[in-house]
């Protein structure tokens, strides 16, 4: 932690403060992949014959493409909440894993899109990794 001084009084900063560009950029970031998974959760809550057929082909049905896109939606709105931001990162890695796996199996030559959303996740769960850490903090006290 660092000190500075101003007008006398003293205010402490974060040695580890990102810079306003890299915030804005995480920010403008989280949107975009809250509106990424605001989109592809719509089809499948409200069960869309496309998005059916795909969770039939996978043995999850209906059921488990609705709950899907709930958890889509869910991480889509928790990505723009500042105190969950973090958290809703890591859990939308763990979806994209999954749907990454899935298109690779089934679907190869449409990987780039839920591979690129991986990617871009993984970098906002790193990058808020200190407010997860926090936050789990608070709630074990």
């Amino acid at each position: 932690m660092t000190t500075t001084t101003r007008t006398g009084t003293a205010s402490t900063t974060s040695a580890t403060r990102r810079p306003r560009a890299a915030t804005v950029g995480l920010w403008v970031l989280q949107v975009l992949l809250a509106a990424v998974f605001v989109m592809a959760a719509l089809p499948k809550v409200d069960a869309d014959p496309v998005a059916v057929a795909g969770f039939d082909l996978l043995g999850l049905g209906t059921v488990g493409m609705v709950v899907v896109g709930w958890l889509e939606l869910a991480g889509a709105v928790a990505l723009l909440v500042p105190r969950l931001c973090g958290l809703a990162a890591v859990c939308q890695v763990a979806l994209m894993v999954g749907a990454t796996a899935v298109t690779v199996v089934l679907m190869p030559a449409m990987v780039a899109f839920p591979a690129l959303t991986l990617v871009a996740v993984c970098v906002v769960a790193w990058a808020r990794r200190r407010d997860t850490a926090a936050l789990l903090r608070g709630l074990r006290r």
